[in-house]
């Protein structure tokens, strides 16, 4: 009779175990190893080029008229008394705010509703109406005179705010609605349909649920809305014919004439003019970089 040994496998000592592989050592990269002057130099240059021509502004507006001094001594408010009192800023500055303050509103609102849309429903044109919205940003602003002046005189609406407010609107609106399309993307489908179960309608679930969740795509879509109605010159200045309802933008080219330029008051101007906008980036810069990078999704 034919019998098989059994055969026994005697397990390796625990000293004899191999040791698993150790991880390489990050690889250092070429900037890791470059001085810190090669860092540093290229950065120091691209800031004295960037804050020269702010300091040249803050010169101009704050030395004596006819100073050729480098240096803003004695320090005169005179250029900003005489455009804020003489050259009436004081009135383009709460134009543009108006026109400021009401395009946000009605940019983030109207964007807020097509975003929505965009985002949660799918319908046979959604890919038409995307391109749409897409190649409407290669339109210059100035294609959009002519149209645009016709309808408003038609209504009776020029030399009115309401005209540059609506156009600022229309020309801000694609843009914004793209970018609050992404930013509902990012907001779970699922915590709508929890607070439906929960008996709220699509209205209740998207102000209680979705809104709050939003803040930094909408103070985003805003604030850019804001800026570009602040600073565009070419819509306040085709549809307002009153001085008294004119924009900064507007106001600041009324300082430069054929034959002469008030360099003083034009500086002046141009403070006036980027104080807000420095303000208002300075408090929402948080939420600014949040939103845009939330809203930078594949759709």
């Amino acid at each position: 009779m034919i019998t098989k040994e059994a055969t026994v496998i005697v397990p390796a000592p625990v000293d004899d175990i191999p040791e698993p592989p150790r991880p390489h050592k990050k690889q250092r990269r070429a900037w890791d190893e470059a001085p810190r002057w090669q860092i540093y130099l290229p950065l120091g240059i691209y800031l004295v080029f960037t804050l020269i021509p702010f300091y040249w502004i803050l010169l101009f507006a704050l030395r004596p008229a006819g100073s050729t001094s480098l240096v803003p001594w004695p320090m005169t408010f005179d250029h900003f008394e005489k455009v804020w009192t003489e050259r009436a800023f004081g009135t383009y500055f709460e134009n543009s705010i108006l026109v400021g303050v009401a395009t946000l509103l009605m940019t983030t609102l109207v964007a807020l509703a097509g975003g929505y849309a965009l985002a949660r429903f799918d319908f046979k044109v959604k890919r038409a109406f995307m391109l749409a919205l897409l190649c409407s940003q290669f339109v210059p602003g100035a294609l959009l005179l002519v149209p645009l002046f016709q309808i408003f005189a038609q209504l009776q609406m020029i030399n009115s705010l309401g005209a540059v407010i609506i156009a600022e609107t229309v020309f801000q609106l694609p843009l914004s609605m793209i970018l609050i399309s992404g930013f509902i993307k990012n907001v779970p489908y699922t915590l709508e349909e929890a607070a439906w179960v929960d008996g709220c309608n699509r209205f209740t679930a998207f102000r209680v649920v979705v809104l709050p969740l939003l803040r930094p795509g909408l103070i985003a879509v805003g604030s850019f809305a804001f800026v570009h109605s602040w600073n565009h010159f070419l819509f306040a200045l085709m549809f307002l014919s009153d001085q008294g309802k004119q924009t900064i933008p507007v106001g600041l080219n009324t300082l430069m004439s054929a034959d002469s330029v008030d360099l003083g008051a034009l500086a002046a101007g141009g403070i006036i003019a980027a104080v807000p906008v420095v303000i208002v980036f300075a408090f929402i810069q948080k939420w600014l970089i949040t939103g845009f990078s939330a809203g930078a999704v594949k759709g």
